[in-house]
């Protein structure tokens, strides 16, 4: 089939469309209810199926005689591991964790919260509670204590998984006092937290609600999976909000299983036996979608990475792990391959190893640079793929679809919609725009399989957060262009969320944090342009009167950031300024003050408030740059 063929189909009758590939994976017992809607108006996709997402994603293959295969590879330059695990001998892990998990009370539809480094028992863990038809929700093992606290408190969870430690190039960092302080902080209170003791730090555990997890494991038994329903929810992941309380997306076991089985053949291309690897972390979406879920249910082995682009031991990282594994297919976010850029711009170290299986590389998360596509395409001479989709789909909204046609990459785009997904640009009253005009980039409801149907426990923020705007229409919060051959141009976002190395980030939840602090009278956060990152958060600050000056300020509130909200989030530089510039109603002018840092036309709204502060900043910013 072609893509043209493919696209129409979906677009004209979903139903029947996604009928059809209801066949790629094995249904205990297959949906009858395709496509429905409930009380709220939300649609479901295979509603009323039976399966096991921890059944396809392992039992399926050893039944098929691949048992042998390998299924997860663990290397960790870090702390100078590498392990293999076949089809059979995870099976056998995952089930035996998920026994665990039962004897500590955990059935259907309850939740366990993982937060954990890059090592397997990461992704034992999330296959484990899928067994068990319950529901994980993976925390990023960066996130603090406060943040963590903030997911216990939505996600509610019977169980906590944790690990000792984890590891950042040569720091490591102990878990478990970050585990007790959320633990302390939340309201509600789980049962348990289990722990995977690393050689690196061993955690003190707490009597009668710590359990170690390598005791645990002697005497547990292989449990069977469970089978749930098409509808019922395999996980909750957590996404930065534009209020900043996350959002908790929620994904479906059967539109997510068929959704994983299709993009890893239509977008990606890849076939059972192949070696895929996402070069990202388990507590992001790419890490759920393409490093546990796709690969495994697709029949694939997938590289499970403890260690960055660079410094791992050097730029030369990630083609080491590629030519030692025969890696087929490299996903990765840009700022990853602009790392290695910096630290080898000649790409002398990629010209070290053999890469003969490597086929093509994508990236996603950000916008791909030219520069870097370019350095990319140069240094490789492979297909560089940019794509574009969000934590909220789960998999491509759109791509180039190497698995129905041959279509070249164009530079500056996303590739063109991944069947199933209607995309269309809408000007400020919703209405479609022509070819080649800038606006605001929405979905046709319905949305595809595996994309989420409501938000945990908030499906009223579903609704005005990605609904209301344009009735009919998902909300990307992106805007951009399609050009005349149907290519997907992303501009920027709409919103207040940035996108640091590709992990979106809320600047409403750092103004939050900033605000606290008793000499901060108003504050504002914008993200602004870097090479490396793609966005960084700039803190501008107003003082209290009466407050004075100091580094010491700026530097208190750089640590408060990183200790609330975590690393990732550090600021690149805190500015303090007489006053911010507001619209009359007192909005402040956030896309004003990034457009003049990052040294773009300035759109100066009719609503400001007093013109005269703008002169001012841009004596300020000059500074600053």
């Amino acid at each position: 089939m072609s893509y043209q063929s493919e696209y129409l189909l979906a677009k004209n009758n979903p139903t029947q469309y996604w009928q059809e590939q209801a066949k790629l994976i094995d249904w205990f017992q297959a949906p009858t209810n395709i496509l429905s809607q409930d009380q709220d108006d939300f649609y479901h996709w295979y509603a009323d199926g039976s399966l096991n997402t921890s059944y396809l994603a392992l039992d399926y293959h050893v039944k098929q005689g691949r048992g042998e295969q390998t299924a997860l590879i663990y290397d960790s330059p870090v702390t100078n591991t590498k392990e293999k695990y076949s089809y059979a001998e995870l099976t056998v892990l995952v089930a035996k964790f998920a026994d665990v998990l039962a004897k500590q009370g955990v059935t259907k539809g309850d939740r366990v919260l993982i937060y954990m480094p890059m090592i397997p028992q990461a992704a034992i863990a999330m296959l484990a509670t899928a067994r068990l038809g319950a529901i994980h929700s993976v925390v990023f093992g960066g996130f603090a204590p406060h943040e963590l606290a903030v997911r216990i408190d939505d996600a509610t969870p019977k169980v906590v998984v944790t690990a000792s430690c984890g590891v950042e190039i040569e720091k490591v960092i102990a878990y478990k006092p970050m585990i007790d302080k959320a633990f302390e902080d939340a309201i509600h209170k789980p049962d348990t937290c289990i722990v995977y003791q690393r050689d690196l730090v061993k955690a003190d555990l707490l009597p009668n609600r710590d359990i170690d997890w390598q005791q645990a494991m002697i005497n547990a038994t292989e449990h069977e999976p469970v089978p749930v329903l098409g509808k019922d929810p395999l996980y909750i992941l957590y996404t930065s909000g534009t209020t900043g309380k996350p959002k908790g997306v929620v994904r479906e076991n059967g539109g997510h299983a068929i959704a994983m089985k299709y993009s890893m053949d239509i977008n990606y291309g890849v076939k059972p036996g192949d070696v895929f690897w996402a070069a990202s972390d388990v507590g992001w979406v790419v890490g759920h979608s393409y490093i546990v879920y796709g690969p495994l249910i697709s029949g694939c082995a997938t590289v499970l990475y403890e260690g960055k682009p660079i410094k791992t031991p050097d730029a030369g990282a990630f083609w080491r792990v590629c030519e030692e594994y025969n890696v087929n297919v490299l996903f990765s976010a840009p700022t990853a391959f602009r790392a290695i850029r910096k630290e080898d711009p000649h790409g002398n170290e990629l010209s070290k190893y053999n890469l003969p299986s490597l086929k093509r590389l994508y990236l996603a998360g950000e916008r791909l640079d030219p520069a870097t596509y370019h350095w990319l395409n140069d240094i490789t001479h492979l297909p560089v793929i940019d794509h574009w989709w969000q934590t909220e789909t789960g998999w491509p909204i759109a791509g180039i679809p190497v698995g129905l046609d041959t279509m070249e990459p164009k530079e500056g785009s996303a590739g063109v919609a991944t069947p199933g997904y209607q995309i269309e640009i809408l000007d400020p009253d919703g209405v479609p725009v022509n070819k080649g005009e800038s606006g605001y980039i929405a979905i046709k409801l319905p949305l595809p399989p595996g994309c989420l149907p409501t938000i945990w426990n908030d499906p009223e923020r579903f609704k005005v957060g990605y609904l209301n705007s344009f009735p009919g229409y998902y909300v990307t919060g992106d805007g951009g262009y399609i050009d005349k051959d149907d290519y997907l141009f992303i501009m920027g976002r709409t919103d207040d969320v940035i996108n640091v190395a590709g992990h979106r980030l809320s600047t409403g939840e750092m103004e939050e944090v900033i605000s606290n602090h008793k000499d901060v009278a108003e504050c504002a956060v914008v993200g602004i342009k870097c090479k490396l990152k793609g966005q960084v958060p700039l803190a501008l600050i107003v003082l209290k009167n009466g407050c004075e000056q100091t580094t010491e300020v700026h530097k208190v509130l750089k640590e408060l950031i990183r200790d609330q909200i975590g690393a990732i989030a550090s600021l690149k530089e805190v500015l303090t300024i007489d006053r911010l510039p507001k619209t009359r109603s007192g909005k402040i002018l956030r896309k004003v003050m990034r457009q003049m840092i990052d040294g773009e036309e300035v759109q100066v709204p009719s609503t400001i408030d007093d013109m005269s502060i703008l002169d001012e900043l841009k004596i300020s910013f000059r500074v600053l740059t």
